[in-house]
């Protein structure tokens, strides 16, 4: 049988800015396990702290833009396109324009606050 999703759960957010963060399917919604979908919105010169995670994340910018940084460079993904960052490699989102960012993020498997591996002091 199908399962019916009839609202998100609200997640807290690292960063500097108030972020949110609706995760439709996850660990905490849905108990989810393989992975996790979420909607998320970001202010203006939102910054996150970096990353390591063990999981995949796929993400589909809707509106604004997001920067992604990596060990090597840094990427700007606008609204209309996406990026895919692989497990194991050091990340960090943040949203340069005052407009901010909304975008959709997938992690496989599902993300997890003990997966995830912020920066020490972060």
């Amino acid at each position: 049988m199908p399962t019916h999703i009839a609202s998100p759960s609200r997640i807290t957010a690292a960063g500097n800015k108030p972020k949110l963060i609706d995760e439709y399917i996850g660990r905490v919604n849905s108990k989810t396990e393989a992975l996790s979908v979420a909607h998320m919105r970001s202010p203006g010169g939102w910054v996150e702290p970096g990353q390591r995670p063990d999981f995949d994340e796929y993400t589909i910018v809707l509106k604004g833009a997001l920067r992604v940084e990596f060990e090597g460079g840094e990427m700007l993904v606008n609204a209309g396109q996406a990026v895919i960052t692989n497990k194991g490699e050091w990340i960090r989102y943040s949203t340069p324009g005052d407009e901010g960012a909304e975008y959709i993020a997938v992690c496989l498997p599902a993300f997890a606050m003990g997966t995830v591996h912020r920066d020490p002091n972060a």
